[in-house]
């Protein structure tokens, strides 16, 4: 087998992404069905509306961390996820019966979205960490990348199926079809085989939070890692609300357009994601050099001057943000315990995910307040910011050196080299 697909050797972790990948075009199918539900029928193209909605169904994820990851590490992830999977598709259903008669309004939106963040924020540390679960450590940062890829061919797939949809027979058909697909990720978790499952020690005794919390602060090389993931998916990766403003305030396009937007940028996050998944072992130079070409394409979007070439560039976004998301992951996961392994991806998926309660509602107002065009803008130079910060910080504690070797394959080299210790003085 392909290195690229060596994780898809293990039958559970086979079944597994089988079941993401049709649940994950769910997924990006209600997601502009929400989006467009918010903008056109709920309210006349409110970015703000549409960052409220953005915020909620992350604001869990800030506000539950700790006691999220000390429930990923104490009981059951395979049922764990049976539930948090089946109450997220009950509500997507319930939000599509009330689309479909005509009876949805603004505030059902936001309560639906509140609690679907609420059931994620419980998800998702499970999901991060259930995949070591599965395969074995030689295969971990492969495996965080194919979910990588799993989630991305359903944002490569779902935007253009759910613009077609909504087109010709409406918004709540696009958000039905999100909640039925979910029956396939708790199909595939009644199909596994529990004995195969590798699980990790179980927390046990009080303290468990604060316990967490403590080895986070004294990781600085995981503290670096969880730095930068917040200032990218708090101020750079408001996508749900930057190309849905793009595409029908600055554009003026249709739910068509603006279906393809997420389709085209999922073709460079899913080729992101698969180069990741080629790479045995992530590294710090990978992850600061994504985050640069992170910058420079958002850019380039920002200043776009057509609705093509703002598609185009959304291309190379997505190949930058997914490589450094997909190195972060799988640097923290590598570098934990296992035994804490849920409530650090806890924090993680905290400061990434949790960040956009913070940043969504300002990158609404920034949109109707500037022009969606500096919603993009804001996140190139946030990120360029916290480059140098974190280029400093290397250059000035760690004593990092840069070189360029222009062998066959020229390229920067960064190393971290040791310190000089001062001579003890010599005795007289």
């Amino acid at each position: 087998m392909s290195p690229t697909f060596a994780s898809l050797a293990v039958r559970n972790y086979r079944i597994f992404a089988s079941g993401s990948v049709v649940s994950n075009v769910g997924t990006w199918m209600g997601r502009v069905g929400q989006d467009w539900l918010v903008l056109t029928q709920l309210t006349d193209h409110s970015a703000s509306a549409l960052g409220i909605v953005t915020g909620l169904q992350f604001l869990p994820f800030l506000l539950m961390a700790p006691v999220t990851g000390m429930i990923a590490d104490r009981f059951s992830k395979r049922l764990i996820l049976l539930m948090t999977q089946s109450f997220l598709g009950l509500s997507a259903l319930a939000l599509a019966a009330l689309t479909l008669t005509g009876h949805v309004e603004l505030w059902h939106v936001y309560l639906i979205a509140f609690l679907q963040g609420v059931a994620t924020a419980v998800d998702n540390p499970a999901r991060q960490s259930f995949v070591s679960e599965m395969v074995s450590k030689d295969r971990l940062a492969n495996a965080v990348a194919l979910n990588s890829a799993s989630f991305n061919a359903g944002r490569l797939i779902g935007p253009g199926i759910a613009g077609l949809v909504i087109a010709a027979l409406g918004t709540g058909w696009a958000l039905l079809v999100n909640g039925l697909s979910f029956g396939f990720v708790l199909a595939s978790l009644l199909a596994m085989r529990v004995r195969d499952l590798t699980p990790a020690p179980r927390a046990r005794g009080k303290r468990q939070i604060r316990q967490g919390l403590a080895y986070v602060r004294s990781r600085p090389d995981v503290l670096l890692v969880l730095a930068l993931v917040f200032v990218l998916g708090t101020f750079g990766m408001n996508f749900q609300i930057t190309t849905a403003l793009m595409a029908t305030k600055e554009f003026h396009e249709g739910p068509t357009e603006y279906g393809m937007l997420g389709s085209i940028m999922a073709i460079g996050s899913l080729a992101g994601a698969l180069l990741a998944a080629r790479r045995k072992t992530p590294r710090l130079r990978v992850l600061l050099v994504a985050l640069a070409g992170f910058t420079v394409a958002t850019a380039v979007g920002a200043l776009a001057p057509t609705y093509e070439v703002f598609a185009l560039a959304l291309v190379p976004i997505g190949l930058a943000s997914l490589t450094a998301l997909t190195t972060a992951n799988a640097m923290v996961q590598l570098a934990v315990d296992p035994q804490m392994r849920g409530r650090v991806m806890a924090l993680y998926m905290a400061v990434f995910m949790g960040g956009t309660p913070l940043g969504a509602p300002v990158i609404g107002w920034i949109g109707d307040a500037f022009g969606a065009r500096w919603t993009i803008g804001i996140g190139a130079v946030a990120v360029g910011l916290s480059l140098v910060a974190v280029a400093a910080y290397l250059l000035r504690r760690q004593n990092v050196q840069v070189r360029y070797e222009s062998r066959r394959r020229p390229r920067l080299r960064i190393t971290v080299e040791p310190a000089e210790q001062p001579q003890p003085e010599a005795v007289r």
